[in-house]
């Protein structure tokens, strides 16, 4: 395997997510990347659609009605290419973006976190800047974006790595057990 990959049992991992520093700072970068300029939102499985669906009515509680009303219109996810994502405002916002000021935070995150629904935000969002693409199999990569050169900056900072800062979304993906392998694995 090339030096700039590890496999951590069926898992094939960029090495610079454990090298590379990165800790969000969102009263710099006021939630970029809920809110980067795309046709689309994030990516989506159908499994969280279903699971979203089951707790929309709260969900829109903490929307603001240009949201819930898109989402009414016209549901919360498209398939554009076979892949599923959540549809996004004006090319600009997710459609579970809120904000806390002028920071874009997500609603399901929110509703999660306030323990009124059980399912997170779609874990794609929450393993950001983390991205796995299916090449016979998982393979982690970090994807970087001159937005986040402020949690860069608080990383090196505070030392903290791509993986430590990702770690619950890496264990809702993976699993406490594989976390713990790529631990040891790591030097950071």
């Amino acid at each position: 395997m090339d030096a700039d990959f590890i496999q951590i049992d069926e898992v094939v991992v960029n090495t610079e997510i454990v090298d590379s520093y990165f800790a969000c700072d969102l009263g710099k970068c006021k939630g970029a990347c809920c809110t980067m300029e795309s046709e689309f939102g994030a990516p989506i499985t159908q499994e969280e659609i279903g699971e979203i669906e089951k707790e929309l009515p709260t969900i829109l509680c903490y929307l603001s009605k240009v949201h819930s009303n898109e989402i009414e219109r016209n549901g919360f996810w498209v398939k554009q290419d076979s892949e599923l994502m959540t549809r996004s405002i004006n090319n600009r916002a997710c459609v579970f973006v809120i904000y806390e000021g002028d920071v874009a935070k997500c609603a399901i995150e929110r509703a999660f976190n306030e323990r009124k629904i059980s399912c997170n935000k779609p874990i794609s969002c929450h393993l950001f800047p983390i991205r796995i693409s299916n090449f016979a199999g998982p393979v982690m990569r970090y994807e970087k974006y001159r937005e986040c050169q402020p949690a860069i900056e608080k990383g090196k900072q505070t030392k903290i790595t791509v993986l430590n800062f990702c770690k619950d979304s890496i264990i809702r993906a993976f699993g406490a057990d594989w976390f713990k392998k790529i631990k040891e694995v790591s030097k950071k």
